[in-house]
C-alpha cells in the first residue's frame, strides 16, 4: 500500500478534455501499482478568463467534476487527491478552491479549501489576484489513510510553513499539494519549497504539478516530485503530461524520525 503517483498536466479551458487527459493518466498510475495518486491544481479547467470557473461551479457534494473523481477512485480502486475543483462559496460570486480525497470506494473522506491565495504582481510583469475571485479557506485538513495521516495543501500554502507545522501537530506524516506553480516562480523556488516541507517536518511529500503552456497564455512550471522524509526527489517529471510515482513506505518514515528526533528537540518560542 506505499505506491503513490503525483500527475502532472498542462490543462486547457475545456473540461471534457481535461476529464479525458486526467482519466488516462490515472489509469496510467494504477496500472503501475499505485494506490495513492494525486491530480493537480485546476485539473478540470484552466480558464481564458477567471470568470469562467463559475459557469462550472458546483455545490458541495454535488456535481459532474465531484461525480467524476469518486468514479476515478471506484474504478481503479485507488484513494484519490482530485488536484482542485471550484466549488460554491458563502459570498456570491466567489469560489471555493477545494481539494477533495476520496478513498478507494468512491467516497469522499476530506475536504481542503485553499487557504493562502495568489495576490502577487511579480517581477516579469505577471500579475494574479485570486481574491477577486476566491473565498479563502480556514482549516488546516489531516486524514487518516492506509498510508498514514496524510495532510493536504495547495499551491501557494507551500511558501507558509506554519501551516504544514499545525499539519505535523495533528499527526501528519505525508503531505499532498497540489500546484499550478507559474514558471517564473517556479525556477526560482518549487524543489527549494517542496524539499524544505519534506526535511523539517520529515515527511513524504507528494507534488502534483501543471506543467506546460496553456491556451490562456500562462506558463506553469512542472518539475511534479514524489521526495521523502529525508529530502530525496525519489521521482520527478520536468514538462508536460505524464505520471511520477514512487514507494513511499510508512518504516521509512518512522525510521528516518528516530535516527534524526528534530521533530521532538522543537521549542515551544511563542
Amino acid at each position: 500500500m506505499s505506491r503513490m503517483a503525483a500527475v502532472q498536466m498542462a490543462s486547457g479551458p475545456q473540461v471534457s478534455a481535461n476529464l479525458t487527459e486526467a482519466a488516462r493518466l490515472i489509469a496510467t498510475a494504477a496500472a503501475k501499482g499505485a494506490k495513492l495518486v494525486a491530480l493537480p491544481e485546476n485539473f478540470a479547467l484552466m480558464p481564458v478568463r477567471e470568470s469562467d470557473r463559475l459557469a462550472v461551479a458546483e455545490a458541495d457534494g454535488h456535481g459532474p467534476l465531484q461525480d467524476y473523481l469518486s468514479e476515478k477512485a471506484r474504478e481503479h480502486r485507488v484513494w484519490l487527491v482530485g488536484g482542485t475543483i471550484p466549488l460554491k462559496a458563502r459570498e456570491k460570486g466567489k469560489l471555493r478552491a477545494a481539494c477533495l480525497l476520496f478513498n478507494d470506494r468512491g467516497e469522499r473522506v476530506a475536504r481542503y479549501d485553499k487557504m493562502h491565495l495568489f495576490d502577487v504582481k511579480l517581477g516579469n510583469g505577471e500579475h494574479y489576484h485570486e481574491s477577486n475571485f476566491f473565498e479563502a479557506g480556514a482549516e488546516t485538513v489531516v486524514a487518516d489513510t492506509p498510508f498514514g495521516r496524510m495532510g493536504l495543501a495547495v499551491c501557494y500554502d507551500l511558501r507558509f510553513p506554519e501551516l504544514f507545522r499545525r499539519m505535523l501537530d495533528q499527526g501528519a506524516e505525508l503531505f499532498v499539494v497540489p500546484s499550478a506553480f507559474t514558471a517564473h516562480t517556479g525556477r526560482a523556488h518549487w524543489e527549494t519549497l517542496v524539499r524544505a516541507r519534506a526535511i523539517e517536518n520529515l515527511a513524504y511529500v507528494i507534488a502534483p504539478d501543471q506543467g506546460g503552456y496553456h491556451v490562456n497564455g500562462r506558463e506553469t512550471h512542472g518539475d511534479s516530485m514524489i521526495v521523502s522524509p529525508w529530502g530525496e526527489v525519489l521521482d520527478r517529471l520536468a514538462r508536460g503530461s505524464g505520471v511520477v510515482i514512487a514507494d513511499c513506505p510508512s518504516e521509512r518514515l518512522q525510521h528516518t524520525r528516530e535516527s534524526l528526533p528534530s521533530i521532538r528537540h522543537r521549542k515551544n518560542l511563542v
